[in-house]
């Protein structure tokens, strides 16, 4: 017999928003990082420019919180799972998709994981006249 898959019991998840100029991307895993849904600004049917858009960023997170709620059970609600949110990246996109991830979910935590360079790149070479 087939045993048939059921609703998650999920009380804590991860959200990982990864925003630059052109693309935004938001991940949604459990504590053990195992990515349950995923979505992309481009992925929700916005070419070009509209991409890197704050509108873009949140409908992207919007969809993505949808899915992972969808996967949970009826009996948790709304707002009876916390996430803790990690923001990577200069785009404009971030702060509007927290905001949609928080008609979702209870926030607990927001951090900005934007790795920044200690000394950068080596610079080009002097130029000779």
């Amino acid at each position: 017999m087939v045993k048939k898959k059921g609703k998650l019991q999920l009380s804590d998840v991860f959200v990982f928003i990864n925003t630059t100029f052109n693309n935004t991307l938001v991940y949604i895993s459990d504590t053990e990082g195992n990515i349950l849904s995923w979505a992309t600004s481009g992925n929700q049917g916005f070419k070009g420019s509209r991409k890197g858009t704050p509108y873009a960023a949140g409908i992207a997170a919007r969809v993505v919180s949808k899915k992972v709620i969808d996967l949970c059970s009826a009996s948790i609600g709304k707002f009876g799972i916390f996430a803790e949110v990690f923001i990577k990246g200069p785009g404009p996109g971030g702060e509007s998709a927290v905001r949609s991830v928080g008609e979702y979910f209870s926030i607990t935590k927001i951090s900005n994981v934007t790795s920044i360079p200690h000394n950068g790149c080596r610079p080009k070479k002097a130029r000779r006249v």
